[in-house]
């Protein structure tokens, strides 16, 4: 991908997230967070509506750590690819990724916890051993998710005979155990398995993801298991295994998952650039067809709103619960009704964030 190409896709990026995330109403996670949370990410969302008013300046810090880990993966990809054109393919594959997409437009942990683990290896590929305790502490605190990311950063320290990296995710493993901290496990055997099949097929786009999982495989049975590797692949493993049992946060994972992207091309130019260029039409093609599923999945982002009106069954509708309460406020408002009951507990905060309370009996 050409430099001035990569520049005009990032600048028309930058204003599709700056309209997303100032005309998506409050989705159900978000004002369940905003009102009846207390921890950093509502925190984040408080103060950024004090500085800006209305739902644009209660994602506006998410906005500003999507912005960050761009960056952060910028850096990586010039230091993976040996061609700068390869960097700039894969970092725009990355912004189009429908996780990172959503998850910079709507208050989410996974979009904090997404810079510092970019940041984590960037620094470990630097040689900047000092400042990786700084950043594990972070995550030890932001994140209960992290101890698989410590798992996967022992398991890499053990293999690869780094007896720094080992011993300080160890220690935090300790912590993770001797606090009763880290992901909740339980449950039974009840169907989630292929439920998170299609949560991860949301966050990369389907095509994508059956190349990751491609990828994953591959590297695993004859690849050079980078650090990034060791992490992608133990998340999305404990995913799978977690999900046979229980049902999933997939936030938890999604940060330590969608870092595979240069892995990904990587493997991709491999296979196409060992060919003759007429053996190489076939994987230039897929190529075209799965960036083009890509595009199809993020264009249906952004006509989330205009699907609301031209689908008749609302109930059957996947944004359902983001529109819904927004309409009816505004409706509510117009007919000068100021109270609303409902029984749904996230609706009752949606309606709450637009100054429609419940009736007192």
């Amino acid at each position: 991908m050409k430099k001035q190409y990569f520049l005009l896709a990032t600048f028309f990026y930058a204003i599709s997230i700056f309209y997303l995330a100032a005309t998506t109403p409050i989705s159900p996670h978000e004002a369940k967070i905003l009102y009846t949370s207390h921890d950093m990410v509502a925190t984040f969302m408080k103060l950024g509506e004090g500085f800006i008013p209305g739902v644009f300046g209660l994602r506006v810090f998410f906005i500003l750590f999507g912005f960050v880990s761009i960056m952060f993966f910028y850096e990586f990809n010039r230091r993976y690819f040996s061609k700068r054109e390869d960097a700039y393919l894969s970092i725009f594959i990355f912004m189009l990724l429908p996780g990172i997409v959503t998850g910079s437009t709507l208050v989410n942990v996974a979009i904090i916890v997404l810079p510092l683990v970019l940041l984590f290896v960037l620094l470990y590929e630097k040689d900047h051993f000092i400042l990786l305790p700084f950043i594990m502490l972070a995550l030890f605190f932001i994140h209960e998710a992290s101890i698989i990311f410590f798992i996967a950063v022992l398991i890499y320290g053990v293999i690869y005979k780094d007896k720094k990296l080992a011993i300080l995710a160890g220690a935090f493993l300790i912590a993770f155990i001797y606090l009763a901290k880290g992901i909740e496990v339980g449950g039974r055997p009840s169907g989630h398995f292929a439920e998170i099949f299609g949560l991860y097929a949301a966050v990369f786009s389907p095509l994508v993801f059956l190349y990751f999982f491609y990828t994953m495989y591959r590297i695993l049975l004859r690849g050079n298991k980078t650090l990034l590797w060791y992490i992608s692949f133990t998340a999305f493993a404990f995913s799978l295994i977690l999900s046979i049992r229980q049902r999933i946060r997939i936030t938890d994972f999604i940060p330590y998952v969608m870092i595979a992207i240069p892995l990904m091309l990587d493997v991709y130019n491999r296979s196409l650039r060992v060919r003759l260029p007429e053996f190489q039409k076939q994987y230039k093609l897929g190529f075209k067809v799965v960036v083009s599923s890509l595009f199809l999945s993020v264009f249906t982002i952004f006509v989330y709103q205009v699907m609301f009106f031209v689908v008749k069954d609302h109930k059957q509708y996947f944004s359902n619960s983001i529109y819904k309460p927004y309409f009816l406020a505004k409706e509510l408002k117009l007919k000068g009704i100021p109270c609303k009951d409902t029984s749904n507990v996230k609706e009752r905060y949606q309606l709450q964030y637009y100054n429609i309370t419940p009736c007192t009996k």
